[in-house]
């Protein structure tokens, strides 16, 4: 394999390794918030670093993206859940939502910073192109984390504004809601309707809009 397949070979495998990485800071993001808020339930089971080891679900993070895409044509997956404590917290609804918007919020700051590398490296067609698909993607991590089903971080930050006993209610789905979420992610796709892409897609686009990649 020489010239331009071979080329395209490698900046998808950095792009991948690029973006992997985003899925390992998003996951550190939740430790130190939830460390900084006053539980270490994190930190105690080692997940407050930056090492992927430490947060791979082999399953999740390997072999089911792996499979859906050798199978369906698409990817979904999942790193390792961060524990956490709600009851060490000062306030157990407000830090648990903050703990959750941790990660899409570390998910933002690398697209903001690769669109700031972007718009530097100007006259380097590659790096842009690079730099483009990380932002695509971390967007999309970022987004999709945000929507408001069990056990998605959206689900966190909408039981910020629930009282105690809708909260309670609502966090109870979490286990069902992943079991939800995955089959209208797969029954979505292969009936073409592809439901989570037109929640995802359209903010997704606004926002490098506004940076300046649209």
């Amino acid at each position: 394999m020489t010239g331009e397949p071979l080329l395209k070979l490698i900046l998808n495998g950095l792009i991948i390794g690029i973006v992997f990485y985003s899925i390992i800071i998003h996951e550190f993001s939740h430790s130190l918030a939830a460390y900084l808020l006053g539980d270490d339930s994190a930190k105690r089971a080692g997940r407050l670093t930056l090492n992927p080891i430490k947060h791979i679900d082999w399953f999740g993070t390997v072999l089911l993206p792996l499979f859906l895409y050798f199978t369906a044509g698409f990817i979904y997956g999942y790193a390792k859940p961060v524990p956490f404590n709600p009851y060490n917290f000062r306030n157990f609804k407000r830090d648990s939502g903050l703990t959750a918007l941790a990660g899409p919020a570390s998910n933002f700051l690398i697209a903001l910073g690769f669109a700031l590398v972007y718009h530097l490296m100007g006259s380097s067609a590659l790096i842009q192109y690079i730099c483009s698909y990380v932002i695509f993607l971390n967007l999309l991590l970022a987004f999709f984390n945000l929507i408001p089903v069990p056990p998605l971080d959206g689900s966190k930050v909408i039981g910020m504004f629930l009282t105690d006993n809708a909260y309670y209610k609502w966090t109870m789905q979490e286990r069902k809601g992943m079991v939800y979420l995955f089959a209208v992610i797969i029954l979505s796709n292969l009936l073409g309707l592809n439901l989570i892409g037109k929640i995802v897609l359209p903010p997704v686009r606004l926002v490098m809009q506004i940076l300046g990649l649209g």
